[in-house]
């Protein structure tokens, strides 16, 4: 059940989400919310006072104070993607719609509006204390959380969370959520392939593509399945995976989004241990870390878009809503034309209906 399918009188209160989370040590935040029927906002508000404090998610002083804590890991996820990078923040670049992190190892694109809720969360862990902010957005869902590690700056650490906690500490008051509007398709309007196809191929950046959709009216599928297959064309749903193993074994850098409403993480370069456990295809590499539930993919797309040298080729994977839950790039710097190993990967991997090979040379 739902949390917006539960009134406000069947909720549990704040001691009662205490009392399950001390009964299930091991779940996950995020399923245990669900069984809860509450937001992964509210579980965690639920420990204000007991180990954790409120924090404002003020975009001018949490990226600088991040900056002088050194190496941690940042995590952005959706339902079916979890993307981990380790490593220091870099450059931050403000900006009211969006803002961007930019670093060699972690890289996002923020959009602070959907930044609502923070925490500066505490937990033990066995004789260990393991730290992390934690930012939801105003409907409950995690947009970032960022956690401490061995070499983070402790003294920088607890002088930033000092610098953002909020005035108001009361235990046992669970923020305001609102239920999210759920992901849908769009219905295209008649004659829009013309129009599509004269735009698409007028593009001179894949960032144009945003504005695209948006003039048309168009979700990301209904674009693919009706520019016709000279510049998209659908994969068979194990793409993805063959296309993690083959990137691996053969040394291919690539690009990896993975977003949510409020942020998209990004990694750039190899990939190289690929392990599969149950519906999971995970990468554990020692700066990046992707957890991707396989059996949620509904589809895959390989596209084309131009650019301003030739175009660039991404593979784009879907849950059954059509929401996007990661994509991929080749690595490219602009001006240079896309690497044409890349490209091959993409190119070959196995369209709709046809049988996956898994491991290179298959």
């Amino acid at each position: 059940m739902s949390a917006e399918q539960i009134s406000n009188e069947d909720r549990p209160t704040a001691a009662a989400i205490r009392e399950a989370r001390a009964q299930n040590p091991k779940m996950r935040e995020r399923d245990l919310a669900r069984i809860l029927g509450v937001s992964e906002a509210e579980l965690v508000a639920s420990f204000v006072g007991h180990g954790t404090r409120r924090i404002e998610p003020r975009f001018d002083d949490l990226f600088p104070g991040l900056k002088k804590v050194g190496e941690v890991m940042a995590l952005t996820r959706n339902e079916s993607a979890v993307h981990e990078k380790i490593g220091p923040f870099e450059k931050f670049v403000q900006g009211k719609r969006a803002a961007l992190m930019l670093g060699e190892q972690i890289d996002l694109r923020m959009f602070p509006a959907s930044w609502v809720h923070g925490f500066a969360v505490e937990k033990m862990d066995g004789k260990d204390v393991r730290r992390s902010l934690q930012f939801f957005d105003a409907h409950g869902d995690a947009v970032q959380k960022i956690h401490a590690r061995p070499e983070t700056d402790m003294a920088a650490w607890d002088q930033l969370v000092d610098s953002l906690v909020l005035e108001d500490q009361s235990p046992d008051v669970l923020p305001t959520v609102t239920p999210a509007e759920p992901f849908s398709r769009k219905t295209p309007s008649d004659g829009v392939e013309t129009t599509l196809r004269e735009r698409w191929q007028a593009m001179k950046d894949p960032h144009q593509f945003h504005g695209l959709l948006k003039d048309l009216d168009l979700d990301r599928i209904s674009a693919f399945e009706r520019v016709g297959e000279d510049w998209a064309w659908p994969l068979d749903t194990g793409a993805v995976t063959a296309l993690l193993r083959l990137s691996a074994s053969e040394g291919i850098p690539l690009m990896c989004f993975v977003g949510n409403r409020g942020c998209i993480q990004i990694h750039t370069g190899a990939v190289e241990t690929v392990m599969e456990k149950g519906p999971w295809i995970n990468v554990m590499d020692p700066t990046f870390h992707l957890h991707l539930r396989t059996d949620q993919i509904d589809s895959v797309w390989m596209v084309r878009k131009p650019a301003d040298v030739g175009h660039v080729t991404s593979v784009e994977a879907f849950d059954s809503d059509g929401q996007q839950i990661i994509q991929f790039f080749g690595v490219r710097g602009e001006g240079n034309a896309e690497r044409g190993d890349w490209r091959s990967l993409a190119e070959n991997l196995p369209r709709q209906g046809r049988a996956v090979a898994l491991e290179a040379g298959e």
